[in-house]
């Protein structure tokens, strides 16, 4: 069977770029939306003339250009949106309603995988705000989709490994301290970290596959349902050594909500909801979705304790 031909929309970004290489690898034809807004960001357009070395196609299309993006969705079976909905990088989840209405017009994907990875926005209606904007634009963008009667899947990554396990779970932190750690709440709220290549490895994995069509996909890979506490034995185990350590209760957490950046209140609040409600890892997955180790159980991912030895 011919493998889909694949539209990453976002394909230089944090995940984007490891969406392509996955995309590579596994053998499918490759397409990456080039926008001319990069302008003369070298980093951006170095990247996209090496996976293009790679095999990969470069398309160029503007979300400002309807006409542009339904000529790149013509061309290809399956698309993925990968840009940013993470306030203190870029936040432009809407954006992709005007994926949508080319997808709409183009007639021919067979799948679009709207830019989620994160926490499954339906679980998040009593979200607290300012953070729940991010949940409330993608469920937006779920309802277009729906709406449109565009075949979706869309993917619940839970925790990116570099931002939560790279800090010990702590806010602002992405390296892992030798001496002490700060614990939230009682520590032992389950969440699930997710190396950000398996993200991508298994996003690839489903874009062909009937059973997640119109689901979720939850990745839950089972080594990596942790809390807190047991990240930091985990740390303390490769280390040889216990940090000291002190807690933080909810009020604390939130009490500098109000003089923060407005970016730094979103990122509060979505880490409030996974350290001290456990949102992540606090309900079952019913029929709506399925989990991706038990689909895929051929990809071995990467455990929490394999992935934090790099920091050592």
């Amino acid at each position: 069977m011919a493998k889909s031909k694949v539209l990453i929309v976002g394909g230089t970004g944090y995940l984007g770029k490891r969406v392509v290489k996955a995309s590579l690898a596994n053998g499918h034809d490759t397409y990456i939306l080039q926008r001319p807004e990069i302008g003369v960001d070298i980093e951006k357009v170095e990247m996209l003339i090496s996976f293009k070395m790679q095999g990969a196609h470069l398309v160029t299309a503007s979300f400002d250009d309807h006409r542009s993006l339904v000529d790149a969705v013509k061309r290809v079976d399956i698309v993925i949106c990968a840009i940013s909905g993470v306030h203190i990088r870029s936040h432009h989840i809407l954006l992709q309603l005007k994926l949508v209405d080319a997808i709409k017009e183009a007639g021919n994907v067979k799948r679009f995988l709207p830019s989620e990875f994160g926490t499954d926005p339906a679980r998040m209606k009593n979200a607290m705000g300012p953070g729940r904007v991010t949940f409330d634009d993608k469920m937006v963008v779920r309802k277009a989709i729906e709406e449109a009667g565009i075949p979706f899947t869309y993917v619940s990554a839970n925790c990116f490994a570099g931002y939560f396990l790279g800090g010990l779970c702590q806010i602002g932190h992405i390296l892992p301290s030798r001496d002490s750690v700060v614990l939230l709440g009682d520590g032992n709220q389950k969440a699930i970290y997710v190396d950000e290549d398996d993200i991508a490895t298994y996003t690839i994995k489903a874009i062909d596959d009937p059973r997640t069509l119109n689901k979720t996909l939850y990745l839950r890979p089972p080594q990596n349902i942790l809390s807190q506490r047991e990240v930091v034995q985990i740390w303390e185990k490769l280390i040889g050594k216990k940090l000291k350590k002190s807690t933080l209760s909810k009020e604390e957490f939130l009490a500098p909500m109000k003089d923060l950046e407005y970016a730094e209140q979103v990122g509060l609040c979505h880490y409030y909801h996974v350290c001290y409600e456990g949102c992540l890892a606090n309900f079952e997955i019913g029929e709506e979705g399925e989990e991706a180790s038990k689909l895929y159980p051929e990809v071995n991912y990467t455990a929490v304790e394999n992935y934090m030895k790099r920091y050592l």
